[in-house]
């Protein structure tokens, strides 16, 4: 997997023309990517395993020799995914929107604002 990656990191850089200088900012590009095709397995999981939970819960009258779609009204039947949505609601926030909550200014700022705030301290007894 390993020379892969430099392969194909190295036809990019001859296709771009150096604009990537460094091998961290394509690893920074590759777990972004990972991350990002990490949540659509999730989602396409999700998805797949509700539709046999709803499509399960229609059970078969033989009675009538119909469906019996009174499963489709019982909690129990979306429970798994209300709960199951909320955990993916935060697996797509944690991949799609870490720069909201952190933008990528956002470490360097509180990096100077502490050194700021040492040397302050620093000089406070001199």
């Amino acid at each position: 997997m390993g020379r892969f990656r430099r392969e194909m990191y190295e036809e990019y850089a001859k296709q771009h023309s150096g604009e990537l200088s460094t091998d961290e900012s394509y690893n920074a590009a590759y777990k972004k990517v990972k991350k990002i095709k990490g949540f659509y397995s999730h989602l396409k999981v999700y998805i797949i395993v509700n539709i046999i939970i709803i499509a399960s819960s229609l059970s078969r009258n033989h009675e009538v020799g119909g469906i019996d779609f009174s499963g489709l009204t019982e909690w129990h039947t979306y429970s798994t995914a209300f709960f199951w949505g909320i955990g993916l609601v935060a697996h797509g926030l944690s991949v799609f929107s870490s720069e909201w909550f952190f933008g990528s200014d956002w470490e360097q700022r509180k990096i100077q604002k502490y050194m700021d705030k040492e040397s302050s301290n620093k000089n406070k007894w001199e």
